[in-house]
């Protein structure tokens, strides 16, 4: 006779057997000996004569769903609510572990940036204007705070950008929804 404890939509396999057997390699079951002491739960008896259906663990799966190729979606553009243009800046190195403006803890490689007054979240896209490279950064920090400059990227950015070794580029700020 074959016990079956059920949990919440899995399913524990108490065997009559003392020895641990690997029955849930592909379905969730583990087998416990008989001799583990029983919980006061839904315990229900599994008789070998009873038909698949009523068995718990012979349910048929669920139809896979079709997953649409990626060609076959349409690329959704995000709308551009301004556009702005000046010199951006980059940091990172020292500043790795701090905290930014927003809280959060600044890590290496991040796509992110510091801007004078943007929300924190604003998504932006930045493009380098002297090689074409872009890409678009989360608005987590305040800054900059030196000269005429739009923008401070984080390490993750500038290097994405083509920035780093320059120090400095000219950009174009897309603010987007």
């Amino acid at each position: 006779m074959r016990r079956f404890l059920l949990l919440g939509g899995s399913a524990l396999l108490l065997s009559g057997s003392s020895a641990l057997t690997p029955a849930f390699a592909t379905t969730g079951r583990v087998a416990v000996p008989e001799s583990t002491p029983s919980i006061e739960l839904a315990i229900r008896n599994v008789e070998a004569n009873e038909s698949a259906e009523e068995s718990p663990l012979n349910r048929p799966a669920a139809p896979a769903l079709p997953i649409a190729a990626p060609s076959d979606q349409p690329r959704v553009e995000p709308k551009v609510r301004s556009v702005s243009r000046g010199q951006a800046s980059w940091y990172g190195p020292g500043f790795y572990g701090n905290r930014t403006a927003s809280g959060e803890v600044l890590r290496r490689g991040t796509l992110t940036a510091a801007h004078r007054f943007l929300p924190f979240g604003t998504k932006v896209r930045v493009t380098n204007l002297n090689n074409g490279r872009s890409a678009v950064v989360r608005i987590n920090d305040r800054g900059p705070f030196h000269g005429h400059r739009v923008i401070d990227l984080a390490h993750g950015a500038a290097s994405e950008l083509g920035v780093v070794s320059s120090g400095t580029a000219s950009v174009k700020l897309e603010v987007l929804r």
